[in-house]
């Protein structure tokens, strides 16, 4: 997974890109300012950073612009904003930005535009060869080569419920069973077995826990 750098004032928009990223296996640094994402960038050699475009101190374009100038644009970066113009993202396009997100952030455009950076970070820096190098054309294409058939190695994917028992208990045998799979599915990504269940991520949570469903498991095929 990779390591993000997420550039916003917002305590709460910090926290919450913060809790979807970890959820998705990245580490996470977060910086409130230009200031500390300087220090962060020098740091943490970040594969990714998002950045939103309206601060106290400087501007995320600005920052860019900075960045850019300094030969420090090395990695991707995602502008965010709820308040920029066209002409702002277009100019921050042109200094650099791969991507621009407006908010309030959908789960689904962040996620998206994360993937897509981080693809386009490993064209410009290359794995080393592995075992799999002379058949892959890119990290993107060896990264959906090497991974399991969930469907087929989830857990309970074949369970036989008893029918002879009451309703409630093999309802809940089978919700258990039901949302091991998915989490065996989605590699422990809460985020994502709330987005395919179709359950708000506390419901998914309380659900999960009077099932009895072992979350570490989850966190750490996760890792």
């Amino acid at each position: 997974m990779a390591n993000i750098l997420v550039v916003d004032d917002e305590h709460g928009i910090r926290e919450l890109l913060s809790e979807i990223l970890n959820d998705e296996g990245h580490t996470v640094e977060l910086a409130e300012n230009a200031a500390q994402a300087r220090a962060a960038r020098l740091r943490e050699r970040p594969d990714l950073v998002l950045l939103d475009i309206w601060m106290p101190d400087t501007d995320g374009v600005t920052l860019l612009k900075e960045w850019s100038s300094t030969g420090a644009l090395t990695m991707p970066v995602i502008m965010m904003s709820g308040h920029a113009t066209i002409d702002t993202a277009v100019e921050a396009t042109k200094i650099g930005a791969l991507a621009f997100l407006e908010k309030p952030v959908t789960l689904q455009k962040l996620l998206k535009a994360v993937e897509q950076g981080l693809a386009r970070g490993a064209v410009r820096k290359p794995a080393p060869p592995t075992q799999h190098s002379a058949m892959q054309t890119d990290s993107v294409t060896l990264v959906t080569a090497t991974l399991p058939e969930p469907a087929e190695s989830g857990p309970q994917a074949h369970q036989d419920f008893g029918l002879d028992k009451p309703l409630r208990e093999a309802r809940d045998e089978f919700e258990k069973a039901y949302f091991e799979y998915h989490l065996a599915k989605e590699n422990g990504s809460m985020t994502r077995v709330a987005e395919k269940t179709g359950l708000e991520r506390t419901h998914l949570y309380r659900k999960l826990k009077q099932l009895g469903v072992d979350l570490s498991r989850g966190k750490r095929n996760n890792v």
